[in-house]
């Protein structure tokens, strides 16, 4: 999961539920991440502080005894998670809410309708791997595409799939492949030489770029 997620050494990651520290520990020992974990038992967040001293990586890896639905973790860069159906749902909105790029895992257990953009098989288990998009969807002005002065765009979203339309006057084109991955939206379609254009935007709050 954590390679999957391409965690580096200037990730802070978070652990919800972090047991006995498995995955801080090894987000802080192979990939250099500075991690925290929230594990509600008392017993078990002690026991997982201790195994952190243990492996050597007590200078980036803090085990707090908290409740994940309390504790503020938006600041991480990275959450990880193994917890049932209903708590990863009871979580979503607080995930969705994060800032747009996070990367998100789950061991064994989904995210309901959010669609993950992997999913991770090694032998019986089975892992999740999702990014949370910025919301883009409305309608905006843009300029500069295909030449042809202003265009409406409109898009509608549902996490990170996104539709949608391009308009200059009376003429509409559908937008292709559309998708968010992060704070990016891509999407193509076709312009007036009848050629397909990739265009990737930003979006920056209130300001696609």
């Amino acid at each position: 999961l954590l390679t999957a997620a391409r965690v580096t050494p200037e990730d802070d990651l978070v652990d919800l539920g972090a047991g006995d520290g498995k995955i801080p520990i090894a987000a802080a020992r192979q990939f250099g991440a500075r991690a925290w974990g929230i594990e509600y038992n008392k017993d078990l967040a002690g026991l997982a502080q201790r195994n952190a001293q243990r492996a050597g990586v007590a200078d980036r890896v803090r085990i707090v005894h908290g409740d994940i639905f309390k504790e503020d973790f938006s600041k991480a860069t990275v959450v990880t998670m193994y917890l049932l159906e209903e708590l990863n749902a009871q979580l979503r909105p607080t995930i969705l809410a994060m800032r747009p790029g996070t990367r998100v895992l789950s061991n064994t257990f989904s995210m309901g309708d959010w669609e993950p953009d992997q999913v991770i098989r090694v032998g019986s288990n089975t892992g999740y791997f999702w990014t949370v998009p910025a919301v883009a969807a409305g309608q905006w002005t843009v300029q500069g595409l295909d030449g042809r002065g202003t265009a409406l765009l409109q898009l509608t979203q549902r996490h990170q799939r996104v539709g949608g339309t391009l308009t200059w006057g009376s003429q509409v084109q559908p937008l292709l492949g559309a998708r968010m991955d992060g704070a990016h939206l891509h999407f193509s379609y076709v312009n007036t030489d009848g050629q397909l254009q990739a265009v990737q935007l930003q979006v920056q709050g209130q300001t696609l770029s």
